[in-house]
């Protein structure tokens, strides 16, 4: 493992000519090294930055330099390392880790072209790749007539359901990673995790959990039928987890508790009498806050003991069969809701929050008139997106990792960052998202 390099003698007095492309840190996955050897293969110069002993784990080689100072010497750092190294591109995973955030800061001045990947929105099978943002801050067009013109563009797509996921691929690499900065944490002792959550008692929380998770989804299966048989109209509300960046970073809410009040007393002020309330939970939830509690508390403080219902397991596609309209903060579930041609109310614009296609009245009307999604401009959506910000490929199928890393080498190599005209200036949603609080 090396140690730390200076970024002033990073590269030396070398003449480098061409891109230069700098990783630093990607999902947990073998696919950032992957990426990279596509790219060094295709003549680009790479380099790789790691924070932590898991990022070493994953790509460690001469390309890589390790930072192991304190979180506030990272912006002088990467200042000067990009400067130094003449980097000309940045590719990282989620924009908002306190790393990244930084980075991308120090990038976009200095014309640095800034490649952010996440998990797929028409996962699974797929991958995302924006330029220089995600969700609040992603350029892809809000405009319906934009967004038509790029499906137009684009041609036929292939939809069709590849690279299905392995549970063992989701949770092994995450433990092994974890565990591996738990145990070797000396190597780099002033890492600064973006996760909020103690590793060692989330997997233990998490081991605990799997042991129920059959009886939990017979009790949400049986408790759904029920209220699907009685006839009575509800809306589903999906947990988001608390370390979530969609809630953290994108919204201006500090704890899910806080959107489980305002849709509440919304609910208790405005909703039809005899419709009831779903909260869904979180199939990565591992207990470490007590929602079952705190919805059964807010249900009594505004008088809606018979009208809310917790499931505590199960997935969606069940509750979403009969539900007069999901209530989301901004969570990929409200995508799942609108294929499924349920109307969505989403609390912040998120990245399908669009005239059309998302109810654009406010929470106290959706829970009366809920406005159903315009299926022609779903697909448009649909297939716009597939076009532009998704690439095949999934970091949780042996298969999709290979093809992830090829696809998105090649987008980067092109420069095909939101092509087709889906790079909008300035972001689309973050006027709208600021005026709500929204902290970026």
């Amino acid at each position: 493992m090396s140690g730390p390099v200076d970024p002033r003698r990073a590269g030396g007095a070398a003449e480098l000519s061409g891109r230069r492309i700098l990783f630093l840190q990607g999902p947990l996955s073998p696919l950032f090294k992957l990426i990279g050897n596509h790219l060094q293969k295709d003549g680009f110069q790479v380099y790789r930055i790691n924070f932590c002993a898991g990022d070493w784990l994953h790509w460690p080689g001469k390309e890589c330099t390790s930072f192991k100072g304190a979180p506030e010497d990272w912006p002088e750092f990467i200042d000067a390392f990009l400067t130094e190294n003449r980097i000309t591109d940045l590719v990282l995973h989620g924009d908002q880790r306190v790393y990244h955030r930084v980075a991308i800061e120090k990038a976009l001045p200095k014309d640095i072209l800034v490649a952010v990947t996440e998990l797929g929105a028409l996962r699974p099978g797929w991958m995302t790749l924006e330029r220089n943002g995600l969700s609040t801050l992603s350029r892809f067009p809000a405009d319906p007539k934009a967004i038509r013109a790029i499906a137009e563009s684009a041609g036929q797509i292939d939809l069709s359901p590849k690279f299905p996921s392995s549970f063992w691929l989701q949770t092994a690499p995450d433990v092994v990673y974890n565990l591996t900065n738990v145990f070797l944490k000396p190597l780099y002792p002033k890492y600064q995790r973006h996760t909020i959550y103690p590793p060692v008692e989330e997997y233990l929380r998490g081991a605990v959990r799997l042991l129920t998770q059959a009886r939990r989804n017979v009790e949400a299966e049986r408790a759904i039928g029920v209220l699907q048989r009685s006839g009575r109209r509800y809306f589903v509300l999906p947990i988001q987890l608390e370390g979530d960046f969609q809630l953290r970073r994108h919204s201006p809410f500090d704890s899910f508790s806080q959107v489980l009040e305002l849709v509440f007393r919304s609910f208790a002020e405005a909703a039809p009498p005899d419709t009831h309330l779903i909260m869904k939970s979180h199939p990565l939830d591992v207990g470490f806050e007590d929602w079952p509690a705190v919805s059964h508390e807010l249900a009594l403080k505004f008088g809606l003991e018979t009208r809310t219902h917790y499931l505590d397991g199960g997935g969606l596609a069940k509750p979403f069969e009969a539900a007069s309209g999901v209530v989301t903060l901004n969570s990929t579930a409200g995508l799942e809701a609108l294929q499924a041609g349920v109307p969505v109310k989403t609390l912040v614009p998120a990245h399908y929050d669009i005239e059309g296609l998302t109810h654009q009245g406010d929470l106290a009307g959706f829970w009366a008139e809920p406005h159903r999604p315009d299926q022609e401009l779903l697909s448009a959506y649909i297939h716009a997106l597939a076009a532009t910000t998704q690439v095949r490929g999934s970091i949780h199928n042996r298969e999709g990792v290979v093809a992830a890393a090829k696809n998105i080498a090649d987008r980067i190599a092109k420069q095909a960052l939101n092509p087709l005209g889906a790079f909008a200036d300035p972001p689309p949603r973050l006027e709208k998202a600021r005026k709500l609080g929204v902290p970026l």
